[in-house]
């Protein structure tokens, strides 16, 4: 059994509006209130303090209002945020935004959540019969639902299934990738795929409208309506990138039972003014990710070839090593020693192929074993929209 979570566009009316932002906002204010009073305990004695969405009811009453299972997931967010810190697997918890995304979760429990009028109305715990827009239906149990809204004021509702995935029919081959920024994907096979560089093509537009946004009164309703034209056109981007990715993806994991990909350091490469923008338009952790939980699907295997290897600057038919190509600007080189003439990307992934088919052959239960079986990391990161 696995977990998928389905997306839909929801249209609620005023009423279911208004209890939606008081969901949003005490999810917001308990969330920051924790943090606040943790950190002042902390600082006072050393330990952390568990709290939780009871010991501010009676002080403020309007959390008595909303959903108390939102508090509750609110209370389960900020203890992962908590334990990934302290394992030193992220930064510190940070404050929640108004201005961002707004979202709240709650859980299916003696089904209070449920499709009236052939699935065209959703209710959920406190707020029955929302407009929904069910465009496709789902296979499994509803666990929980999340409900957003976008910063262009559009609202989803996501729905947490516990499902079975027939695995994909087990195949023999296996391809390396090498991940780029002129082209997206280069695999050891000699196939490229383009590199569409979405906020690239976007970037005029996106700037004028952004002026036009700066130039306008805060607080006035023309700003407003400025406001959500650029985060439209920015959610538009979005949803380029990874329609894109998604079918990238999908398309690699049905031909491929094994693919070796390179662990790059993203966060640090972000670091480079002059490629970070290009670097966030194509979006690699996004992709990897995508390649990871779909392998766990389909029962298809993801071996990551750690950074440090020089992929770029060995023969793949010799393993001779030319310091030369760190250079970039060489995409074309001939092997001193063998005379094999290279294309820098397509024989860069013919290596990542060799070291991860070399990894793979090591014993897997080896701490140093990069091997991973398509899984995700941690249980408690959030399942894919689909």
């Amino acid at each position: 059994m696995i977990r998928k979570a389905y997306k839909y566009r929801i249209y609620p009316n005023n009423a279911q509006k208004v209890f939606c932002a008081k969901c949003f906002g005490c999810v917001r204010f308990f969330y920051y209130k924790c943090l606040t009073d943790m950190n002042e305990t902390y600082k006072t004695t050393g330990k952390i303090k568990n709290i939780t969405p009871a010991s501010y009811k009676e002080d403020y009453s309007f959390l008595k209002e909303v959903d108390s299972l939102a508090l509750s997931n609110a209370q389960l967010n900020r203890n992962t945020a908590f334990k990934a810190f302290f394992s030193h697997r992220s930064g510190f918890p940070k404050f929640k935004s108004k201005r961002n995304d707004q979202s709240y979760t709650t859980n299916m429990i003696n089904g209070n959540i449920k499709f009236s009028n052939n699935d065209r109305y959703i209710s959920i715990p406190k707020c029955p019969r929302i407009r929904i827009k069910k465009h496709r239906d789902f296979i499994g149990t509803i666990k929980s639902i999340t409900v957003s809204m976008t910063t262009d004021n559009k609202y989803y509702i996501s729905l947490l299934v516990e499902t079975d995935v027939e695995p994909l029919k087990e195949s023999n081959t296996s391809i390396g990738l090498d991940l780029g920024l002129k082209e997206l994907i280069v695999d050891s096979n000699g196939k490229k795929y383009k590199n569409h560089k979405y906020l690239t093509k976007s970037q005029n537009k996106l700037a004028k409208e952004q002026r036009k946004l700066s130039k306008m009164v805060k607080g006035s309703s023309n700003r407003n309506k400025q406001r959500i034209k650029v985060a439209k056109l920015h959610k538009h981007i979005q949803n380029q990138r990874n329609d894109y990715l998604h079918k990238l993806s999908k398309k690699i994991i049905d031909e491929n039972q094994i693919i070796c990909i390179e662990d790059l350091k993203v966060k640090n490469m972000e670091q480079n003014h002059k490629l970070a923008r290009s670097i966030v338009d194509a979006s690699w952790s996004r992709f990897v990710s995508m390649l990871i939980y779909k392998a766990d699907w389909y029962g298809r295997k993801v071996i990551k070839v750690p950074s440090t290897y020089p992929s770029s600057q060995l023969c793949s038919k010799c393993s001779y090593k030319n310091s030369i190509t760190r250079d970039l600007a060489i995409r074309r080189w001939t092997c001193p020693k063998c005379g094999s003439i290279h294309d820098r990307d397509i024989n860069a992934a013919k290596n990542i192929l060799s070291k991860g088919i070399e990894t793979l052959t090591k014993d897997r239960t080896h701490p140093d074993s990069l091997f991973m079986l398509g899984s995700l990391e941690s249980s408690s990161k959030k399942p894919p929209l689909l």
